[in-house]
Formats: C-alpha cells, structure tokens, sequence
C-alpha cells in the first residue's frame, strides 16, 4: 500500500508546498483542489469507518482533552517555513530522493536529527517545559463528531459520519463548482490519495487491533509508534529510521507503520521515476542553496514534532478526524509556508 502511494505521488506531483505556492504566487487553484478531494475522501471513509463500529477517533493521537493550541500552531508555522526553505514537506522530500535528488537526502537527514531533538533530546526539554504546558478545553472533545453528538441526540458514530459528510460534501462543491479549474486525472489521483489514508487507518485500527494483549491483557493497536491508532504520518517515522540505523543493535527498535509508509513511498517513487526513465542524479551546486535546506530541514523536523504531524499526519491523516489540533496545526502550516513564499518572490524580484 505504501509503496503504491510513493508512485501515485510520484506520478500525480501531489504536494501540500505545491498547492500553496500555486495559489499564492499563480493565483492557480488545481493542487489546491487535488489536496481538499484528498481530504474530503479521507473524511468521508474515516467517518463511515466510525459508523460502521470499525474504528473509533477516541483511539487515535488526536484525542486529547486539552489542545496545546500553541505547540501546534508555532510547530506548523515552523514546518509551513521548513518545507518552502526545504523545497517541499516529507513527503515531497522522499519523493524527489526517490527520483535522485540528493538534496532531499540532506533535507530529510536534517529533519531526522531535529525531530529527534525535539521528540527526546534538548529541544524536547524546552517544548514539555514551555509550549506544552499552554492548552485550553476541548468541552465536548477535540473532534467535530463529537461537538455534533453533544449538540443533538445521535451517538457518536452516527454524528462523526454525518459531520464528515457535510464537511466532505462541502467540498466536493468547492472542488467541482467550476469543473474546468481540475481535471479528471488530478480528481481522481487526489481522491485515491485520500482513499489510501482510509485503507492506512483500516489496517492499523481493525487489522492491527488486538481486544486483549497475551502479556497486559490490555487493548493494543499494534506496530504503531504511539500504542494508539495511526495512519499515514512521516515526520516522527523519518526520525526513528534514523535512530533505528544508528542503534538498531541496542535491540529496543521495532519496525512501526510509520516507517514502513516512509519507506514504500520512497521505493514507490524509484519504481515510478526509473519506470518512466526520469531518475537522474541531483545535488547542490551553490553553498546558499545547501544552508538553506538545512535550516528547512531543521525547522520541519522540530516543527513537525511541535505540531503532531507534518502536512501528511495533520494534513490528511489528522484532518480525516475532523479533529481541532489539526485544524490549527495546518492553519499555521499554511501561514508559514505562504510568510516564506512571499520571502523567496521578493528575494527573486530583488535578484532581477
């Protein structure tokens, strides 16, 4: 599945970066609109998924009762800031080294590294001792299904559907509104994105669901970093494949879902550009060039760690809950990503 969704990326030039900067600098809204089909079909799957009792949001990493509002929205707009400077988020960064370019090779090393930090290293003390600690009550919970559930007399699977169904609906309006701003091939490769998101949380909420744990007689979700439900998520999974290369003899590593996901989209991508004959070699020529993906590196590592996920893990996977963390870590994605947009357009127009 991982490996399917490398090539779909590879193939379709899905990316978050892309799609901002298209809208911002071209005024162009056709990956914009690729992106909202994929969220909108992730929505939709999540919450008939919820309905039909298979999985519950309340397991999944966005279920918290205090949101770190500020954690979330410093952290995206550090990572919104990385990936411009980095040219394109994890995902877009595995992508392209999957295609040859080294440059995203030290992108993702620089990630790594800062994740790390920021997940249980220097910058880890900082952001339990200081970010972490502003929150603020979710009231009836951090999910829209369960505001809609509060506000009416459905239960909670039957109110997380019918709220993804009016945001997925919602959508699909904007999106088809003026059919001739997206084609056919964008729709339906965005929508398959979304899809993949479904059969990721499928795989980790039903098929990798253990009732009761032969050791903790306790539930389990299994192979996923956190112990609860995941999807498809990059950040964190780039840094423990670092940490898993440089201490995997200490025996404490497990291969998570997470990992895999990274590793088949990089594999989907080298099978994607090698069959289309466009793997080739790229690597810096300028010194700028180099700092400059270091630091967008180093901010998407720490930002995407601050955030909970980067613009695949709060983006798709955690938009797909319909979760209010996600909403204002992609609030500051978005707003950290067009601040570094307009840098670079006055940088180039000042280069002129």
């Amino acid at each position: 599945m991982a490996t399917l969704i490398g090539a779909l990326f590879h193939r379709s030039h899905f990316c978050t970066m892309g799609a901002i900067g298209d809208w911002v600098i071209m005024g162009e809204s056709t990956r914009a609109k690729q992106w909202a089909t994929a969220i909108a079909v992730a929505a939709l799957g999540f919450g008939l998924l919820t309905w039909r009792g298979q999985i519950s949001p309340l397991n999944t990493i966005y279920a918290s009762p205090q949101l770190s509002w500020l954690s979330l929205l410093l952290g995206g707009f550090l990572f919104g800031l990385g990936m411009v400077l980095g040219s394109g988020c994890a995902s877009k960064s595995l992508v392209r080294l999957g295609g040859g370019n080294l440059k995203s090779l030290v992108v993702l090393m620089a990630m790594g590294i800062a994740a790390l930090a920021t997940l249980r290293g220097l910058t880890a003390v900082w952001r339990v001792n200081t970010l972490d600690k502003v929150t603020i009550g979710t009231g009836p919970g951090p999910f829209a299904g369960q505001w809609l559930a509060s506000a009416t007399d459905w239960g909670l699977p039957l109110a997380c559907f019918i709220a993804a169904a009016v945001v997925a609906g919602l959508t699909f309006i904007w999106v088809f509104k003026d059919r001739p701003s997206i084609s056919w091939p964008h729709a339906l490769s965005g929508a398959a994105v979304g899809a993949l998101v479904v059969g990721l949380w499928w795989v980790s909420g039903v098929m990798g669901f253990v009732p009761e744990h032969p050791e903790t007689l306790e539930p389990v979700f299994l192979a996923s970093a956190s112990g609860r439900m995941e999807s498809m998520s990059l950040t964190a999974p780039v840094a423990y494949w670092w940490d898993a290369l440089m201490y995997f003899s200490d025996g404490s590593k497990k291969l998570t879902l997470g990992m895999v996901t990274a590793l088949g989209l990089l594999l989907g991508a080298w099978a994607h550009a090698s069959w289309q004959g466009d793997f080739r070699w790229e690597g810096f020529k300028q010194t700028e060039d180099l700092v400059l993906h270091l630091l967008g590196g180093t901010l998407m590592g720490m930002g995407g760690v601050l955030a909970m996920g980067c613009t695949i893990g709060q983006g798709l996977s955690g938009l797909s809950t319909l979760s209010f963390g996600s909403f204002i870590a992609m609030f500051g994605i978005i707003g950290g990503a067009v601040v570094a947009l307009n840098w670079q357009l006055r940088r180039a127009e000042a280069s002129v």
